[in-house]
């Protein structure tokens, strides 16, 4: 049996506190990256759908301009303006929704309530009745005035339905 002196004893326990301080710091090194990758990922998808919202703007404009006489009706621009809300609409956008990418945890980075991810959200009602509407619009925005007129309605009526249940008031 070897006995230890004091030295090597207090030497021994320096280095297993040293490594096991280490091990720790590691740990926490990885969650911390961790949590940035997943707060980077979630701020890009909010960035992605921000972007896709921007788009459905941009072409609402079009067509809600030319429905209320504030922009002269166009056949062509106004058939381009539904086929690209109709596109937009039908376009997987689950990637642009992780959890986690509410304004609960992201703050004014979002206005998205984390109702969205709740139990019951009817959110998937929500974005299937936007697409069969602007499918619709898009078929008959081209055919005068009108009939943009008699199709828009719809497809404010569902942006404006997610917006009320599921966005920040006042974002």
């Amino acid at each position: 049996m070897r006995f230890t002196s004091s030295r090597e004893t207090r030497h021994m326990t320096f280095k297993k506190t040293l490594l096991a301080g280490l091990a720790l710091a590691g740990i926490a090194a990885t969650a911390a990256i961790g949590d940035s990758h997943a707060d980077k990922a979630a701020m890009q998808a909010v960035k992605a759908r921000q972007a896709t919202m921007q788009l459905y703007a941009f072409n609402l404009g079009t067509l809600g301009g030319m429905a209320k006489g504030e922009i002269d009706y166009d056949a062509e621009a106004a058939s381009a303006a539904a086929n690209n809300l109709a596109a937009l609409s039908g376009m997987n956008q689950m990637a642009m929704w992780p959890m986690g990418s509410d304004s609960d945890t992201l703050g004014e980075a979002t206005s998205a309530l984390p109702a969205i991810w709740a139990e019951g959200s009817d959110i998937g009602d929500h974005s299937a009745a936007l697409h069969e509407a602007a499918t619709a619009l898009a078929s008959t925005a081209g055919d005068g005035l009108d009939a943009l007129r008699g199709g828009i309605g719809a497809v404010g009526k569902e942006c404006g339905a997610c917006h009320e249940d599921y966005r920040k008031p006042n974002s």
